[in-house]
């Protein structure tokens, strides 16, 4: 019993020292300062997306709050239509699928073969109509390809709900599915 006891407190010992001389990271299993490294590109990476664009942001809880308020909009979700729409989508949100790289010119093998007359016809006649396209989360560009093709075809009120559906989830709020 009495070696069991050494044995337990020259554990508790090491672990104590362990504990104070290694920093916090070694444990929680990541850098603090890398992860604010990759938080800031993520930033900066969005930022210049939003200024290339010329649209605006929206978070989940003012879409959920324009929801709430009805406002007259169109939600874009740009995600494929088998593997994510359907599975789970912001509630109202039509689906049309945009691609991940930058697609500068309109390329309908990254759009479901849909032309770009089908994207403005989803959007409707109205240009000062509230548009709002979204993806899967903050790093998929699938969102700013879906504003920026909205602001290019002259829609006025373009926003990118950049968290996308992860972000919505994350706040607790309902999905459709179908």
């Amino acid at each position: 019993m009495k070696s069991i006891k050494k044995y337990v407190s020259g554990f508790v010992v090491v672990l104590g020292v362990l504990i104070f001389t290694l920093p916090a990271h070694a444990f929680l299993g990541s850098d603090k300062f890398k992860q604010e490294v990759e938080k800031e590109q993520a930033a900066v990476k969005l930022v210049r997306e939003v200024q290339k664009g010329a649209y605006d942001v929206v978070t989940a809880a003012e879409l959920k709050k324009w929801m709430d308020e009805k406002k007259d909009m169109v939600i874009i979700d740009t995600m494929p239509y088998e593997a994510s729409y359907k599975k789970a989508h912001v509630p109202g949100a039509v689906q049309f699928l945009f691609p991940i790289p930058d697609m500068p010119e309109w390329d309908q093998n990254q759009t479901d073969q849909k032309p770009m007359a089908a994207y403005e016809k989803l959007l409707g006649n109205d240009k000062d109509k509230v548009i709002v396209v979204y993806c899967g989360f903050v790093k998929c560009t699938r969102s700013h390809n879906g504003a920026f093709w909205a602001k290019k075809l002259g829609y006025k009120n373009v926003f990118r709900f950049s968290g996308g559906i992860y972000a919505w989830k994350g706040a607790d709020l309902e999905v459709e599915t179908e």
